[in-house]
């Protein structure tokens, strides 16, 4: 059973991220026994009506038109931050120093620099009991929560190749609206830290093995875009009258590279010479909606995911069965990562349910009084990734080092 003690959470931003985590703090304690009972107390927004409107429809109990009220609240324990990365840093450390909880949408910030602020406000503030957390949901599916305790079984062996790739479409349309995901000051980078900061955090995650290295392309297709239209999800129509202004896209629509991990010792043997991987992150795929995948190859076997069949966890064991390649598991049982608290065998899960399981993940952790997982120090690691990245491409693809 749910604790009565509540954890009283005041939510910056509510558009496509703020209805996910809405949905996620409404639903969590109702299929999961929680140390802390949410309490959806609060949500910020600078459009008055805006957020008025989000509140009755999300489900939230009051408003604020300056975030800075939110911290300042008696009645608020946590601040979930939903908000474009330009803003992540100066809203997390005021809510650190402030003493609350924070959530923190990923990328964690724009920059390195912002990066490593909020690391240390977080380490400072974890001295005083605080939690902190970066959203890479996707750690949270359970297929890839299962990949990850295959490698930590040793099933996989030493880690040899990594290939990841997040592929969608969306913004493929030329003439597709200008939005803040598409200005480099507001969001940081394109491609690359929308969505290849994912499969950096989940490649990292599921070996267990950092990034030491890359060498890097960065493209941006579509130079100019209209600054008017009809926004329809992520992308949406432009305007395509003559008169309509348009504006310049500063960040890159597709970003390529490939990395080497740091060397590491298995079974106690020698140091291997490092895995290698390459990654893919572009929302000009045609026919891909949101093909998030990752492939592992190891000495003893191999694992692979896809986001679109995203129940399904695809792995071959060498010695289980050498010629009969990869077998799917449909990862839809009582013992698969937090499978158990949800339906019958077979019934599978969807988006949403990433973001559940990382509240039940975050609110566990600090009704246990530890800090949870990504932490803000392995958000900052994500950051120096995308940072080594961009620097190798505005310099012909050397290679960099993270």
């Amino acid at each position: 059973m749910t604790s009565e003690k509540p954890l009283r959470v005041g939510m910056v931003g509510y558009a496509f991220m703020g209805a996910a985590h809405s949905h996620a703090w409404r639903t969590a304690p109702r299929f999961f026994d929680l140390p802390l009972q949410p309490q959806l107390a609060a949500v910020a927004g600078r459009n008055a009506d805006g957020v008025r409107a989000a509140a009755d429809k999300l489900g939230w109990e009051s408003v604020e038109t300056d975030w800075r009220r939110l911290i300042e609240r008696d009645d608020i324990d946590l601040i979930d931050i939903c908000t474009p990365g330009d803003t992540h840093a100066e809203i997390a450390i005021a809510a650190l120093e402030a003493g609350k909880h924070v959530l923190c949408e990923k990328p964690l910030a724009n920059s390195v620099e912002e990066a490593e602020r909020m690391t240390l406000a977080a380490e400072s503030a974890a001295k005083q009991g605080v939690a902190s957390m970066c959203g890479f949901s996707y750690r949270r599916t359970p297929a890839l929560a299962l990949a990850k305790r295959f490698v930590d079984q040793g099933r996989l062996g030493e880690i040899r190749h990594v290939r990841a790739q997040y592929l969608q479409d969306w913004l493929s349309d030329e003439n597709a609206p200008m939005t803040w995901r598409l200005d480099k000051s507001k969001s940081g980078s394109g491609s690359l830290g929308d969505i290849g900061a994912h499969s950096i955090d989940a490649a990292q995650w599921v070996t267990g093995l950092n990034i030491t290295g890359v060498s890097a392309l960065l493209e941006t297709f579509v130079p100019q875009r209209p600054l008017a239209g009809d926004l329809v999800g992520l992308g949406g129509h432009g305007d395509l009258s003559s008169d309509t202004p348009r504006g310049s896209v500063t960040v890159d629509d597709a970003a390529i590279f490939s990395a080497r991990f740091e060397d590491t010792k298995f079974d106690g043997g020698a140091a291997s010479t490092g895995a290698v991987g390459v990654f893919e992150a572009t929302r000009y795929a045609l026919g891909r909606k949101n093909a998030m995948r990752l492939e592992v190859n190891g000495s003893k076997g191999s694992l692979a995911f896809d986001f679109e069949d995203m129940n399904v966890l695809s792995f071959y064991d060498a010695a289980e069965s050498p010629d009969a390649g990869f077998r799917k598991i449909y990862v839809t049982e009582p013992e698969h990562p937090y499978v158990g608290n949800w339906w019958p065998t077979g019934h599978g899960l969807g988006y949403e349910h990433g973001f559940t399981h990382q509240v039940v993940d975050l609110v566990t952790a600090i009704g246990e009084g530890r800090q949870p997982e990504p932490s803000f120090a392995d958000a900052l690691q994500v950051q120096r990734v995308l940072a080594a990245v961009e620097s190798s491409a505005a310099n012909s693809s050397q290679w960099q080092k993270v």
